[in-house]
């Protein structure tokens, strides 16, 4: 038994260094999504998405790394918290911008209106 237990804390530090590389590499992903995409709906979409998941990677890593089972309960906390109002405030910005009168873009980039590039 203690056997697992040494291999477990010797394989803790690298799972959780693992999720968190992963967790910033998606959220990269998103920002460059936000900075690529064209109109307002589909920013978002890849803003919530991808920030929701990512965090949802960093905190499971930081959980890996936690000294205590008292700071895993703080990171689920923080992680219910960002789980719940994440894709919640998403859905209201694109409803506030719809209700405003934002229209998405539909078709092909750099169509004209006669459909020709």
């Amino acid at each position: 038994m203690t056997e697992i237990i040494e291999f477990w804390n010797a394989f803790r530090p690298a799972l959780g260094s693992a999720l968190l590389l992963a967790g910033a590499i998606l959220a990269v992903i998103g920002t460059v999504g936000v900075l690529r995409f064209p109109d307002f709906y589909t920013r978002l979409h890849a803003a919530s998405v991808t920030d929701t998941a990512a965090a949802t990677l960093a905190i499971v890593g930081m959980a890996f790394l936690a000294p205590s089972l008292a700071v895993i309960v703080k990171l689920a906390v923080v992680w219910l918290f960002l789980f719940l109002t994440g894709p919640t405030s998403s859905h209201a910005l694109a409803n506030a911008a719809h209700t405003a009168g934002l229209q998405p873009m539909i078709g092909r980039l750099g169509e004209d209106e006669g459909g020709r590039e």
